[in-house]
């Protein structure tokens, strides 16, 4: 029996060929077994970064926060020490409270999206394990 798509003669006939052919299916399958598996890991390594941006980006908007938070705070301790005990200096006090909220938040939502653990590619490295478990399954028997 012969390849409809390029005539060589496909295995488990018996045939001389067979082994042949057998050998150059089985390279061809992990050739392009290899070219799926670097496939799938730049695909992942790609989403693997932006996730990492993402948690850059956050960490320069907790930076921000966290600037005019300190601000906010300054000029209320300042206005509070001014007036004592007006409530212009409370005003300017929970702003800025709420400012070092949001940074605090902002901060720890970047830093756990730029952990290490985000960048392990980890569908790639399962699939490679099943691959090579049907693969030697496929040797074994």
């Amino acid at each position: 029996m012969a390849d409809p798509i390029d005539g060589r003669p496909i295995g488990g006939n018996g045939s001389p060929g067979s082994i042949q052919g057998l050998l150059a299916d089985a390279l061809r399958e992990t050739t392009d077994l290899a070219r799926k598996e670097i496939a799938l890991f730049r695909t992942e390594m790609s989403n693997n970064l932006r996730s990492l941006f993402l948690g850059l980006g956050m960490m320069v908007g907790a930076a921000v926060f966290a600037v005019v938070a300190l601000l906010v705070l300054t000029d209320a301790l300042v206005k509070w020490l001014a007036t004592v005990v007006h409530s212009e200096a409370l005003a300017a006090l929970i702003v800025g409270a709420v400012f070092l909220v949001i940074g605090i938040g902002l901060a720890l939502w970047g830093r756990s999206a730029m952990s290490l653990s985000t960048l392990t590619p980890t569908r790639t490295t399962r699939q490679v394990r099943q691959d090579a478990r049907v693969l030697s399954e496929r040797v074994s028997g």
